[in-house]
């Protein structure tokens, strides 16, 4: 081309983006050597068409048939290039008569020769058990006793082994025929996020009680100023909205602290905000799952309901839709994050039999937690709902330091068996 042609070019050449149209493009390079034809090659794309994880439709894999060898590249496993992840590629296609060139987004694909019906993994296999028959073949040949010996038990093992795995294959069998695999995936989903407690962030060397368990850490100053608006509406609330609240069976906890919420304005404010989030946070503790929209029809602010979704609630597929479900181990962590607001919210002090009956939590875990944050437990004589003019006894909770260490039961310890 000459400088002339370069200049015209360059003047009315016009660069269009195809990421609109999704439009991608492929670039192939073969492991074993170059393309003398690339026309007797019969490419072709298949795409990734599991709806089960999203996340995984963007798998792609090109095949290129030959009359030798087929060529297999991906963008996926451990045969893929990882250049792919660290740098953005793009091919211009230039249009002489429209004098435009379009940009397409590309990948590179590393193209391997593959044996149809072998691979390296099954070569292997092959050879190592067609060498061992000729051993055992040797040994029964010519072997002596002792090795003859330790061939029939080593065949004896693999029958026991076998007869084991049919036995566990057809327990399998019958717990996924029992249950269903729809609640075997939840255990499982559960199972994989379980540990033994979440507890909010603290500081075990804070040298003033209230820095124990930061109110920053639990309540940021951002998310305080986004609670405004539903805490003017709970400070509002009149004697006849808290009587219709306790007919509707509104939890003690948000009740209690709605009585004997300050005068003074700017703590009323404060301690109205974190009255909502507590019963936002026992709303939650008591749904399976919760959705993307959960709360916002009462007023939540989408950061809260965010920080729900993403610190309190297990993420899983289903169907090609992400799923927000409410496990075991994640209702003890918002029972956690309850308590520690609930210190600073009554003077450092926790009614732990009213809390565990909000959230339908037993009260034998409701005091482990305490225990395990470091409380103080007593006991206090209160009102009994049920029965009129007598009293009950509720468990406490305090806040003092410094922390107390609760020590476990030794587990009993087994007896070795002497043979």
């Amino acid at each position: 081309m000459s400088a002339e042609e370069t200049i015209t070019m360059a003047e009315t050449c016009v660069w269009e983006s195809c990421e609109k149209t999704g439009e991608d493009a492929f670039i192939v390079t073969f492991s074993n050597g170059h393309v003398k034809n690339e026309k007797k090659l019969d490419f072709k794309l298949f795409k990734h068409t599991d709806d089960f994880n999203p996340r995984k439709k963007t798998r792609r894999i090109v095949v290129a048939e030959s009359d030798r060898l087929p060529y297999v590249g991906n963008n996926f496993g451990s045969g893929s290039l990882q250049c792919n992840n660290l740098s953005r590629y793009f091919v211009g296609v230039f249009d002489k008569r429209t004098k435009k060139m379009k940009v397409h987004n590309a990948q590179i694909f590393n193209m391997l020769p593959t044996i149809p019906g072998e691979s390296a993994e099954n070569v292997n296999a092959k050879k190592a058990e067609t060498y061992r028959e000729k051993v055992d073949a040797l040994i029964e040949a010519f072997g002596t006793t002792k090795q003859k010996r330790a061939l029939n038990s080593r065949r004896l093992n693999e029958v026991g082994n076998e007869a084991l795995q049919q036995a566990v294959e057809l327990a399998a069998a019958n717990v996924i025929k029992q249950k269903g695999v729809e609640a075997l995936h939840n255990e499982v989903t559960e199972t994989e996020a379980q540990t033994d407690l979440f507890l909010p962030p603290y500081n075990p060397n804070a040298d003033k009680a209230e820095d124990v368990y930061p109110f920053d850490k639990l309540l940021s100053p951002n998310e305080l100023d986004a609670l405004k608006d539903v805490g003017e509406k709970m400070a509002a609330l009149t004697p006849e909205d808290l009587e219709k609240m306790k007919a509707e069976d509104t939890p003690q906890n948000v009740l209690r602290h709605l009585e004997l919420l300050p005068k003074e304005d700017a703590a009323r404010d404060k301690q109205s905000r974190c009255v909502w989030y507590l019963s936002f946070l026992i709303k939650a503790s008591l749904q399976k799952r919760l959705s993307f929209k959960f709360g916002i029809e009462d007023g939540c602010p989408r950061m809260i309901n965010n920080k729900v979704l993403r610190n309190f609630t297990v993420e899983s597929f289903h169907n090609g839709s992400i799923r927000y479900t409410v496990s075991s181990s994640m209702r003890m962590k918002l029972a956690a994050h309850c308590l520690a607001l609930l210190l600073h919210m009554g003077d450092l002090k926790v009614n732990l039999t009213l809390l565990h009956r909000d959230m339908g939590i037993s009260e034998v875990r409701m005091i482990e937690l305490a225990k395990v944050m470091g409380l103080t437990l007593s006991r206090q004589s209160a009102h009994s709902k049920e029965q009129a003019g007598t009293s009950e006894e509720h468990r406490m909770a305090s806040l003092v330091l410094p922390l107390v260490q609760y020590s476990r039961p030794m587990e009993a310890r087994k007896r070795k068996r002497m043979n």
